[in-house]
């Protein structure tokens, strides 16, 4: 380890180990000892078997399913650190789990992401680094610094290695206009937007397409691939529509129940995701295509050390 980096640590809970390790070997640091283990009733138990006295601290945790134990993991890692003296809690969660909870649309609904901050902030976190969080906005639930990086950047460069032909890009619902918008400018391609009515929560109704997507090659993005309900009727509809061919991409591929039945089942050609969530072997295909974010989070953090600016990233 560099006499430089000395003072980082790097620690990994259960959710995403691989992730962390590519991480830590970006910043060229080794992950910290530490163990999560449960007793036989379902409580977890944490020990951090190393001195992290006055350290930099940076724990990698995406609160993906089980999105309530891998919290739960969280919280009682924080509290740890604490009380052994680090100097700084730096929670980097590539995946904010509860994000979709960001308001009240019905009476005598919780706002749960803005519980989730509350939660990081009592147990003792100094910042929390994240991507693409679900609602912009959740920032502001936050007292503490929080870092929200930018999945568009990765997904942009992929798809430019590629030179794809006459592209437009294609927002699947209307709240995700500003992110297709963000991969257009630097695809330099058009926009088109998906308009659709959910019914219910996880069902998605596609109702018409505003834009010019004939004979062209469409690129669907959105934050989060769920139950791939909304991206697989939207793909079959750009498709329905005259759409030459169509890929989709996302940030965070959660990739519940029935979603790699539908992908498969689907149009989209292919589908390409990142690696904020741990994707196992049983959901792997030769449609979905992963993107590491290891370098971008690994330079956020060491910029983020170093007290440089890490807006700079994505100009």
């Amino acid at each position: 380890m560099s006499n430089q980096y000395r003072d980082i640590k790097i620690f990994s809970l259960n959710s995403n180990v691989a992730l962390a390790e590519e991480i830590a070997k970006v910043i060229g640091v080794g992950l910290g000892k530490c163990s999560v283990s449960q007793f036989s009733d379902g409580e977890i138990q944490i020990n951090i078997e190393e001195s992290i006295r006055g350290c930099d601290v940076y724990v990698i945790q995406s609160t993906s399913a089980p999105v309530n134990e891998h919290l739960m993991e969280l919280l009682i890692m924080i509290d740890a650190l604490k009380r052994a003296s680090a100097k700084t809690i730096n929670i980097v969660m590539p995946y904010y789990g509860y994000a979709r909870q960001d308001r009240k649309a019905r009476a005598r609904e919780p706002i749960t992401a803005k519980l989730v901050a509350n939660l990081l902030e009592t147990a003792g976190a100094d910042r929390v680094i994240t991507l693409d969080l679900h609602a912009p906005q959740i920032q502001g639930f936050f007292d503490i610094l929080i870092d929200h990086l930018m999945g568009v950047p990765i997904l942009a460069e992929y798809f430019e290695s590629k030179n794809l032909q006459d592209i437009v890009i294609v927002s699947p619902d209307h709240g995700g206009v500003t992110r297709a918008r963000k991969l257009a400018d630097r695809l330099k391609a058009p926009i088109a937007i998906i308009d659709k009515r959910r019914p219910r929560p996880n069902v998605a109704e596609v109702m018409n397409i505003v834009g010019n997507i004939e004979g062209k090659t469409a690129i669907l993005i959105d934050d989060i691939i769920d139950t791939a309900g909304t991206i697989t009727l939207a793909a079959n509809a750009l498709v329905e529509n005259g759409a030459s061919e169509v890929f989709a991409c996302c940030t965070h591929p959660v990739l519940s129940g029935p979603a790699i039945e539908r992908i498969q089942n689907s149009k989209i050609k292919e589908l390409v995701i990142t690696n904020t969530i741990a994707l196992p072997e049983e959901k792997r295909t030769d449609k979905i295509i992963q993107l590491s974010v290891a370098p971008l989070i690994g330079e956020a953090i060491l910029r983020v050390h170093q007290e440089k600016s890490v807006s700079t990233l994505f100009d």
